[in-house]
């Protein structure tokens, strides 16, 4: 098949009404498939069921800190869990503190702190006349969410295949004391499986920044998600390098166990610097006795290390990989050479980031719900869910079966087919 661009008009207009009679056939099959958020299925599920096990009410339910694991106290973690994340994050044990079930909770207060109670002494940012923040995009929808939700600007970052446009963020971070942060998964990135390369890591170590209280935010949710076990990628660690470079206090890194156990009822932690903790712990302290130390204690139990959950992410891996192939393979089968749409395949991580046309993805994402395929709202890997190219579509393949996804595939592709051909009809007519 030649590239789409390649067509005449009436090669198109064929096209075009093959397409459609497909397209209403699929949509008489009654396909209901939600493809919108990056769940893991049942059968990641079902790996971490015998963690229920490790306690029971015969149990012992005090660990070396000999804090009693049903009651209050240690409400910045038990020491066994806050030396498993230290092993699984690679940082020392006093950089880290332990929360509940979700790093999405701890980022909003990241922020909310900052807003009401100013970040090292500054001023609060709602007491200052411009906040802005940096967008790393295409990114994770729901960091946007948060910023907005506090009036805050945000500013697009574009990414490459090694993270952000550097030049960019060094010269608004910099030049600029509104710019407070910059949001970053830099480890598989949401949606596109980037990895932040070395000397991506090191320029943000190194950043000047215009404003005292300007903080990198560091959620790191992918940090041991590989697809290819034989194929894992590593990179720097943000702690020692911001360290090395004298910045020891310049970022806030979160992970969590959400989509390594169960989400909803896994473990979050903090990794910051001393004295970022104990700045965020007089407000914590305020807000809570204590997280669920029961739960953390099953994990560590669990585990036992970072061995363990590296071991253990093996098994998602396993059941991940040929999920991760089987859209990748049907995006190269129907669609490649055909030059309507470009893809990365990422080594891990929950997505799969997809390019259409300038001006096709709400198009396509409104063509496959019609034909019973939900995904992600177009523009929402953007903030103010604003595409300027309306290109980006997120494509989360974890949640559907095998034959699910195939199906979901297959209406995928039609859509990015058909709304290809609107867009060059459109614009061979006009």
């Amino acid at each position: 098949m030649k590239a789409y661009k390649d067509l005449s008009k009436e090669e198109l207009r064929a096209l075009q009404t093959k397409l459609q009679e497909e397209y209403e056939t699929l949509k008489e099959s009654d396909i209901k498939l939600d493809m919108s958020r990056g769940k893991p299925a049942a059968d990641q599920l079902d790996l971490s069921v015998g963690m229920l096990d490790v306690l029971n009410s015969k149990s012992v339910f005090k660990g070396e800190d000999k804090v009693d694991l049903r009651n209050y106290g240690a409400f910045d973690g038990i020491k066994e869990a806050k030396q498993l994340f230290a092993e699984l994050m690679e940082c020392p044990v006093d950089h880290v503190m332990v929360f509940g079930n979700s790093s999405l909770s701890i980022m909003y207060d990241l922020i909310s702190r900052a807003m009401v109670h100013g970040i090292g002494g500054n001023t609060p940012w709602c007491r200052q006349e411009k906040v802005k923040f940096l967008c790393p995009v295409p990114g994770y929808d729901r960091h946007f969410a948060i910023t907005d939700s506090f009036g805050i600007e945000m500013i697009n970052i574009p990414m490459d295949e090694n993270g952000p446009d550097m030049d960019l963020v060094e010269k608004y971070v910099n030049n600029d004391s509104a710019v407070k942060g910059i949001w970053n998964v830099p480890k598989y990135t949401n949606p596109a499986g980037v990895v932040y390369s070395d000397e991506v890591v090191r320029r943000f170590a190194n950043l000047k920044p215009a404003a005292p209280d300007f903080r990198i935010y560091w959620d790191n949710a992918y940090a041991f998600h590989h697809v290819y076990v034989d194929n894992k990628v590593e990179m720097l660690n943000i702690v020692t390098e911001c360290e090395k470079a004298g910045n020891p206090d310049m970022y806030y890194q979160v992970c969590s166990t959400s989509k390594v156990t169960f989400p909803g009822a896994g473990v979050a932690a903090l990794i910051t610097s001393p004295t970022n903790l104990a700045e965020v712990k007089k407000t914590v302290s305020l807000q809570t006795i204590g997280f669920d130390k029961i739960n953390q204690m099953r994990h560590v139990m669990y585990f036992k290390n970072a061995a363990g959950v590296h071991a253990h992410m093996e098994k998602h891996a396993a059941l991940l990989k040929p999920k991760f192939e089987a859209v990748l393979n049907c995006l190269e089968e129907e669609l490649g050479g055909l030059e309507i749409g470009s893809w990365i395949r990422p080594l891990g991580g929950y997505f799969i980031a997809f390019d259409t046309l300038e001006g096709c993805a709400k198009r396509v994402v409104e063509l496959c719900k019609e034909a019973g395929v939900v995904m992600t709202p177009a523009g929402s890997t953007y903030p103010y869910m604003k595409d300027p190219a309306d290109t980006s579509i997120r494509i989360a393949p974890t949640l559907p079966t095998p034959e699910e996804l195939k199906q979901a595939c297959a209406v995928f592709v039609h859509c990015v087919k058909l709304a290809s051909i609107e867009k060059y009809l459109g614009s061979v007519e006009k």
